[in-house]
């Protein structure tokens, strides 16, 4: 005997619409971004880099990133972010630990990552690669799934993006 069950929702009056697995995402994206900031907490603390929040861990990449200064501005719009105090708050944080300078490029604050926080994202990488990228090799998930995965995610980052201006003008 078979049952089905239809797609695995954590609120099946939003899965009775047209298009029923957007709910199926929408409920995988909500498990995947709660374990995913969950992870970035307890990588740092295993690297070493205890007291960060999800956010303070992605703000530190970011400063890393290309090995490049950043405005707030530029952190805010990689990730998305509307609240630009979070990312100010995530800075202060971050500087206050020194894993992170700051300055300004006119108006603009600016951050980049100090050695100490090169250093802990270098201790993060090793943790990540041990843990993490083998556990992932070994459910055999291919690069081209994975970015094919990304990609639609992004994709569908930009409907909801669009969804949202639209709900604000009602």
């Amino acid at each position: 005997m078979s049952v089905r069950l239809g797609p695995v929702v954590s609120a099946s009056h939003l899965a009775d619409g047209a298009v029923p697995a957007l709910s199926e995402m929408e409920f995988a994206l909500t498990l995947l971004g709660n374990a995913f900031h969950r992870w970035l907490v307890r990588c740092s603390d295993a690297a070493g880099i205890s007291g960060l929040t999800a956010m303070d861990v992605l703000v530190l990449h970011a400063a890393n990133h290309r090995g490049r200064e950043k405005t707030q501005a530029d952190i805010c719009l990689m990730y998305n972010i509307e609240d630009s105090h979070v990312v100010g708050y995530a800075v202060k944080k971050l500087a206050a630990m020194k894993l992170v300078e700051t300055g300004r490029r006119g108006r603009e604050k600016t951050v980049r990552v100090s050695e100490a926080g090169a250093e802990a994202c270098r201790r993060y990488r090793e943790v990540r690669e041990a843990l993490l990228v083998e556990a992932v090799a070994s459910i055999d998930m291919e690069d081209g799934k994975i970015s094919a995965a990304a990609a639609l995610m992004r994709a569908l980052s930009g409907q909801y993006d669009q969804a949202t201006r639209s709900a604000a003008s009602l």
